[in-house]
């Protein structure tokens, strides 16, 4: 009779426990738009290339074919200075900006001059 009772005790924790455990359906799975990388679209004469938000900014303009002339290559003379969609960065120590809100300028791109 112990055994009995010691099995639908068991099984009363058992099947009520999975009540608390998130299955796999709840799960974000990778690909998933939320996780997708955030890509930022940089336009220079025409040309457009997709760059990883957070990206160092020298890499992406030397890509675009943008060549910002450099004296200190620390940030402090702001001779490397860009502007990235109406922003101005120092290019050897700025990041690429992350995409835009606005649906006509993730087509378009943000500009580089």
């Amino acid at each position: 009779m112990k055994s009995i009772l010691y099995f639908f005790a068991c099984f009363a924790i058992i099947s009520t426990s999975s009540a608390f455990v998130q299955t796999s359906s709840g799960k974000k799975h990778r690909g998933v738009k939320g996780n997708a990388l955030q890509m930022t679209v940089l336009t220079y004469n025409g040309k457009k290339k997709n760059f990883k938000a957070g990206s160092p900014l020298k890499s992406a303009a030397s890509a675009l074919g943008v060549k910002p002339k450099y004296s200190c290559r620390k940030g402090d003379c702001g001779s490397c200075t860009l502007s990235v969609g109406g922003q101005r960065i120092k290019a050897c120590i700025g990041k690429v900006p992350p995409e835009p809100k606005l649906k006509s300028l993730q087509e378009k791109g943000l500009e580089v001059r």
